[in-house]
């Protein structure tokens, strides 16, 4: 038993740490403000206290790791699986119904009866349901969980406890699916949606007027296609507070109705899905039906794998150290409704208590299905997620995923019709699903896919596992030359070899050959940063190792096209038995050789013979070096397309009969409309922002120009926000930048999201600010400084109305906090693009300022979007860059007038605009 353990939580001390230093109360009662280094000594030391979120804790006290505590997180997570809470003590109160004050003090008081709490509800588990925990919690207790002895008598366990964490035979099997008929060849009118929509709003949601010219702006996207290869398409900007979503789910919910088809909603990131899928409520209220109608889709990397999971179980059994983590997830599979690790019921502190080891990685992530060879596959979350999506009314995916399938790997029929929402980021989505890369890594997780684990400590499932059993002697001969031509790919430690300039085999030849060349041609090589150069002029023995590489890369591909052939050929044998578990599992195998292997060969070869040939128009070829904290991570060769909207569209054009693409910040700008939305207008009169958004969603290449429409939003925004640009605060001073965020924080009094352009400065001011604002009540946040994920980090922030929070873009796209816990944004320099050679070549490509301005316009459209949520937000955007050209302030909306004044004026504004009566 872990020290502090044998008496149980009672008999432990509390301690909750801050930026200034922590408090600990003794298990007498008595309080202590200790200062860090004492209270990282006597963790380290031991103590084992009782806690929320050990690892943020250890992070915040600099102390190691992993130490001893009763984190009582991880009792939520035991006794409230796939339940949320925000993980910090007055989240855990709150989650509990239990006051919680804002003070250090208030919260240890509140970290102990959150506890009992816990263990009481524990206590109060109903037969069948402690059935299910105990032989998850002895398991716990076998690895030493603090809180066992607790969790034990709450459940009035016995010495003779079973341990297991077999969660996985109790779960349900999925049903096939019959085949799809086609869709119906039904439209939809505009007095429909506008009824569709009615009905929707009726049921609580607010009403808002611009909201019924947007959705039924949308209906030429659900008209029967006119041409083939020619969808009609919607582009369509709708401010915030119109409503969109609910404005696109209306016309979609009725042509799927109608046509007996799935439309498919697609958003930019994971958890914007599940944005969507909140909203769906509406439409289906009843969770059954809903269940049965809407369907979230993603990849597979982002469900745990029931095989992997019950692997790592296996291992744990005769290695009990990592049963806490797993038990942990274990009760989270027992509860969980579709086992989807990037949302939904899942935390994303969970990640953080078990470790990415023991939760992500538990992910199919490399495309080592075995499919109906697995003895879980009747379970499996993922074919439970495609079956239920091949009957479904509403998909929702990300632009990933859904241009991944457009783009021939499907794992179904495709869709006809698309919506997609944030669709100012599908140029970003499309240049990395589109582009290539033969790099290091890549390289190794081919080798990987292809061959297994090559050690004991790196689990994987190679071709011959996964194929083994459906092929005979003669072709099973084929894995073995796999096998071999393989050994041509990076291996594991090839980082290592690289930096010694000791490579094994052709590919750490060729990379290391390339690796010299980005080095020697950098101007800051030992900067520590990611570095990148023209691929020409190749150095003559970097040619050379590239011809020996892309000879070894024929040879592999020789048995991967026989090894196809032979699967086609068992194909044919099953064609009787059409959806059956043998088909599917062979078309899935069918579809990684071609995307996990062959295809990407080909993309190598080809990129091997263009180093020799020289540019290529269209396209943009460069070597890369990527560092993360001054370590190498990655290298190789990457190639883009110049304009990546081009295989978008084609991909569309192939399969799609109508699309919506849909954003609140298209344009970038409040410019209006085209004189003849639909119609391309001449060069000269055609509109600006209309032609950059046409640009950046790939639809200036579809054969029929989009529909275009704009709805400007309802928010009265002059007088809801102001615009501050500071005029006095040098850039190349820290601690004046620093001293600018400690005064605009304190002025609005928490509520405050500051915005950086680099990593390093947001550091820096995070170090300069964080005490200063503890001492006034205001808890400070910061991506890449807490040991939470970023998600994690907003949840937090959106529930203490007066947090602070530092970050970069993601944290920019990825707040969504109506109300007053988002009341100011510091934006700490003009988001520029970063001038590297991809963006050097499309800006000369698409005009340079023509191409830049639309950029920065978007950033600071949708950072400043985030300021009013609701009609009754107030809020205040302040730029401490006074670089900032007037031709950017169109980003911002109509009325919104940009004040430039020195620092003092502008924290005097805050103070005024935020404060009482303000």
């Amino acid at each position: 038993m872990v020290a502090g353990a044998e008496g149980g939580a009672d008999d432990a001390p509390v301690l909750v740490a801050g930026a200034a230093g922590a408090i600990w109360r003794a298990p007498d009662g008595r309080l202590e403000a200790l200062d860090r280094a004492e209270a990282r000594r006597r963790l380290e030391a031991g103590a084992c206290p009782l806690l929320c979120h050990a690892v943020a804790v250890a992070r915040r006290l600099d102390a190691r790791p992993a130490l001893p505590a009763f984190d009582v997180l991880e009792l939520f997570a035991f006794v409230r699986p796939a339940r949320f809470c925000v993980p910090t003590p007055r989240g855990l109160a709150q989650a509990l119904g239990i006051a919680c004050g804002a003070g250090l003090d208030d919260r240890v008081h509140a970290l102990r009866t959150v506890a009992r709490a816990l263990l009481a509800e524990l206590a109060a588990l109903a037969p069948a349901e402690v059935a299910r925990a105990a032989p998850i919690a002895a398991a716990m207790a076998a690895a030493g969980w603090p809180w066992a002895g607790d969790v034990a008598r709450a459940l009035a366990m016995d010495a003779a406890q079973p341990a297991s964490l077999d969660v996985w035979s109790a779960l349900g099997e999925w049903a096939d699916a019959p085949p799809a008929a086609p869709p119906g060849p039904h439209g939809v009118d505009e007095a429909e949606i506008r009824q569709r929509l009615a009905e929707l709003t009726r049921q609580g949601a607010e009403r808002r007027p611009q909201q019924g010219d947007y959705a039924a702006a949308l209906a030429p996207a659900f008209a029967p296609r006119r041409r083939r290869g020619q969808p009609q398409a919607v582009l369509a900007e709708a401010g915030t507070g119109v409503g969109k979503t609910l404005g696109y789910i209306a016309p979609a919910s009725l042509w799927a109705e109608k046509n007996r088809a799935a439309v498919w909603i697609s958003t930019y990131t994971r958890n914007l899905q599940h944005q969507v899928e909140r909203e769906l409520e509406k439409l289906v209220p009843d969770r059954l039906a809903r269940r049965r109608r809407v369907v979230l889709r993603k990849g597979r990397e982002n469900y745990l794998c029931l095989l992997n999971f019950a692997e790592a179980a296996a291992r744990a059994a005769s290695a009990p150290g990592d049963a806490v983590a797993l038990g942990l997830m274990a009760r989270w599979v027992q509860a969980s409704g579709d086992g989807d690790m990037s949302g939904g019921d899942f935390c994303g502190w969970l990640v953080e208590l078990a470790g990415e080891r023991h939760s992500l990685a538990l992910a199919d992530r490399r495309g080592e299905c075995i499919y109906s060879a697995c003895p879980h596959y009747r379970r499996c979350f993922v074919e439970s997620s495609l079956a239920r999506a091949r009957r479904a009314e509403l998909v929702v995916a990300n632009h990933a995923l859904t241009l991944i399938q457009a783009a021939g790997d499907g794992e179904g029929r495709l869709p006809t019709r698309y919506v997609f929402d944030e669709g100012h980021r599908l140029f970003d989505v499309a240049d990395a699903v589109f582009c290539h890369r033969m790099t290091g890594r890549e390289g190794e997780d081919l080798r990987r896919w292809l061959l297994g684990g090559e050690s004991s400590a790196r689990r994987a499932r190679g071709l011959a596992l996964r194929l083994g059993d459906l092929l005979g002697r003669d072709e099973a001969a084929l894995l073995e030359d796999v096998r071999r031509a393989s050994r041509a790919l990076p291996a594991p430690g090839w980082r290592q070899r690289l930096a010694q300039e000791a490579p094994h085999g052709p590919a750490e030849a060729f990379l290391a050959l390339l690796r010299r060349q980005v080095l020697a041609r950098s101007r800051d090589a030992d900067a520590g940063y990611d570095l990148e150069c023209s691929p020409w002029p190749a150095a003559d023995d970097l040619l050379e190792a590239g011809a020996q590489l892309a000879a070894a890369l024929t040879a592999l591909e020789r048995p991967l096209l026989q090894l196809k052939r032979q699967l086609a050929a068992l194909l044919d044998e099953w064609a009787d038995e059409p959806g059956s578990p043998a088909v599917l599992r062979i078309e899935a195998m069918l579809r990684g050789l071609d995307r996990r292997a062959l295809d990407t060969l080909r993309a190598w070869r080809a990129m091997l013979a263009r180093l020799r040939e020289g540019e290529e128009e269209g396209f943009v070829d460069r070597f890369a070096l990527e560092r993360k904290e001054g370590r190498e991570r990655d290298v190789g060769m990457h190639r883009h397309a110049l304009d990546p909207g081009r295989p978008f569209a084609e991909a569309m054009a192939a399969s799609a009969h109508g699309l919506v693409v849909t954003s609140a910040t298209l344009r970038g700008d409040r410019t209006p409309p085209s004189p003849a939305p639909g119609a391309p207008g001449t060069p000269e009169a055609e509109d600006a922002g209309w032609a950059a958004a046409r640009l950046r969603s790939g639809l200036r290449h579809l054969a029929c120009a989009p529909h275009e429409a704009a709805l400007a939003s309802p928010f009265d925004h002059a007088r809801l926000t102001r615009l501050l640009i500071v005029t006095d605060v040098a850039r190349k001073r820290p601690a004046r930048i620093a001293a600018a965020f400690r005064a605009l924080f304190l002025a609005a009094g928490g509520g405050a999201l500051g915005l950086f352009t680099s990593i390093r400065r947001l550091r820096d001011t995070h170090r300069r600010i964080a005490l200063a604002l503890e001492h006034v009540g205001l808890a400070l946040y910061a991506q890449h400084v807490d040991a939470m994920a970023t998600a994690t980090l907003v949840d937090i922030f959106r529930a203490e109305e007066d947090a602070c929070l530092l970050g970069t873009d993601a944290v920019r796209d990825g707040v969504d906090v109506p109300g007053r816990s988002l009341r100011l944004i510091v934006f700490e320099r003009v988001p520029w693009p970063r001038p590297d050679l991809l963006h050097k070549a499309r800006r000369q490509a698409f005009g340079g300022l023509a191409w830049d301005d639309p950029i920065v316009r978007l950033r600071l459209a949708q950072a400043f979007g985030r300021l009013v949520r609701r009609a009754d937000d107030r809020g205040v955007f302040v730029l401490l860059d006074p670089g900032l050209p007037s031709r950017l302030l169109s980003a911002f909306p109509e009325g919104v007038k940009a004040e430039r004044m020195g620092l003092d004026q502008a924290v005097a504004a805050v103070r005024a605009h935020l404060g009482p009566g303000g």
